[in-house]
């Protein structure tokens, strides 16, 4: 995904289903551990003021599977749908 146009991920919705899994991921360890958690806290991890948002999610995605987040199961079916209609997925 991060070598795809960042126009059409923003514009088909893609990027904004992908950013939602990471951070929803991020929310369920920080309430695993029986920490307070927000938006900010979430972004702030990501490090998403960085140019290069789509390497941002990548990375946080990675981070959280060594942790052993079980992310949304329909919500990533979904975004993986989306991508194959993009021909992001081949």
């Amino acid at each position: 995904m991060a070598r795809q146009d960042f126009q059409v991920l923003v514009q088909s919705g893609l990027l904004s289903q992908v950013e939602q899994i990471v951070v929803e991921g991020h929310r369920s360890v920080y309430e695993s551990e029986g920490r307070a958690w927000s938006r900010p806290i979430a972004y702030k991890w990501l490090r998403y003021e960085d140019p290069a948002p789509v390497a941002r999610l990548a990375d946080g995605v990675k981070r959280l599977r060594r942790r052993a987040v079980q992310f949304d199961a329909g919500a990533v079916e979904k975004a993986c749908t989306e991508a194959s209609k993009l021909g992001f997925l081949n």
